[in-house]
């Protein structure tokens, strides 16, 4: 599990315990592969224990981090009073929140980013979404708007990055147009970075433009001209996405080995690494898949030989790519989840693999979308559902082992199941 003991001063309160377990296992500072989760929020977080404390920004920040810490070591010692605890100090974190949005002062803090971060955290550790909803993507998408340049500080920067992410995944998944463009804020990032460089990428990528245009209405030529032109611009991504790949520097690229029980895998640098190519495997399925929707959509309404041979070709090299790159996906995943090192040796030991919380939570989405999109092979399937549900259950990650238990019927229920939750939602609103 962790190289820091749950119990490594049995004399100190559980809620300090919580703190440093739930530091050790979800926070990250910059690393040679320019690895970093939350790193920020150790500095912060100590920040807000002096004078200044009381104030709602630092104070929701504190609760923030308290009722994720106590839920994390709840899960992990199963202990069902630290859980009660966690969604006590949530309450009054979200009471906290609420406060310094309403200050114009407090609201622009990197206290106040840094808390919908730790709560957006906690809705995921607790597996509480509604569907594939975050109840605080609203929150990201005011924020992201309300702060503009000042997150790309060395800081601020990590907070948008997650914030990025998290909104991201949900628009792609919903297909929903992102309340807040984030276009002029990633324009900015370095390409030069691999991550960075993705995220420019990405952003090109329209959620809405997913959406297959086809209506009853098979004669209108608007359809066919929309289907053709999205079809052209998802290729142009994809052409991207390939040489976002071929230019990133030696340390960044897969190594493929064999693993001590003759498994043909493949290993990287560092976790992190791994983990940014399962999420580029995954945007290329996920355009390669909406490529053969479209062309097939396209064969149906035109007869025309030359689209039919077209569609033909593309959906043979789309299923090879499509099968090559969930192939690699699965090759990674004893890596990526800490079973075996750089050269393929074992690194399990009594049963438990060495891995940190956030190294599966990197690889929750990338994984599911995988197992969900309807390519992979049932043996592929069946890996991919026991990484998330193994792994999610190790480490305490309940979002896992719900996507996990959903398997490939997950992706129609949890869309068709978004109905506004009752829980309470942010109240920073988008203009």
């Amino acid at each position: 599990m962790s190289s820091l003991s749950i119990y490594r001063n049995p004399g100190s309160p559980w809620e300090e315990r919580a703190v440093c377990f739930f530091f050790d296992q979800y926070t990250a500072c910059d690393k040679p592969e320019g690895g970093s989760h939350l790193g920020f929020i150790p500095r912060l977080y100590a920040g807000c224990q002096g004078p200044g404390a009381v104030e709602p920004a630092p104070s929701c920040l504190r609760l923030a981090v308290d009722a994720a810490a106590l839920l994390t070591l709840g899960n992990q010692v199963k202990a069902p009073s630290l859980v009660t605890q966690a969604r006590h100090r949530l309450a009054l974190a979200v009471q906290g929140l609420r406060r310094a949005l309403d200050s114009p002062v407090e609201r622009v803090k990197d206290n106040t980013f840094a808390a919908v971060v730790i709560l957006a955290l906690f809705e995921d550790i607790s597996g509480e979404r509604n569907g594939l909803a975050s109840s605080h993507t609203v929150g990201f998408e005011a924020l992201m708007k309300l702060r503009g340049e000042s997150l790309l500080n060395e800081q601020g920067l990590d907070m948008f990055k997650f914030a990025y992410v998290h909104t991201r995944i949900e628009a792609l998944l919903l297909r929903q147009k992102p309340r807040f463009s984030t276009h002029d804020l990633v324009m900015r990032l370095d390409p030069a970075d691999p991550l960075q460089r993705l995220i420019m990428v990405v952003n090109e990528l329209d959620p809405m433009s997913l959406e297959n245009p086809l209506t009853s209405d098979t004669t209108d030529p608007g359809v066919i001209t929309t289907l053709a032109s999205r079809i052209e611009i998802y290729r142009a991504l994809d052409s991207e996405l390939a040489e976002w790949s071929r230019s990133l520097p030696t340390s960044w690229l897969p190594h493929a080995c064999r693993s001590h029980t003759g498994e043909d895998v493949l290993t990287y640098q560092g976790q992190f690494s791994a983990s940014i190519w399962s999420y580029y495997h995954a945007l290329r399925i996920l355009l390669q898949v909406t490529i053969l929707e479209f062309l097939q959509t396209l064969t149906s309404i035109v007869r025309s030989s030359g689209i039919q041979r077209e569609a033909v070709r593309q959906e043979a090299e789309g299923s090879r790519l499509i099968q090559s790159l969930i192939g690699d996906t699965c090759r990674a995943i004893p890596f990526s989840f800490g079973a075996i090192d750089q050269l393929g040796n074992p690194l399990a030991s009594q049963g438990a693999s060495q891995i940190r919380a956030f190294n599966v939570y990197h690889m929750i989405w990338p994984l599911w979308y995988i197992l969900t999109c309807g390519h992979a092979t049932p043996a592929q399937a069946q890996q991919i559902r026991r990484a998330l549900a193994e792994k999610g259950s190790e480490v305490g990650i309940k979002l896992a082992l719900v996507l996990a238990e959903g398997g490939q019927g997950v992706m129609p229920l949890m869309l068709g199941s978004l109905a506004p939750s009752n829980e309470p939602r942010l109240a920073l609103e988008c203009p």
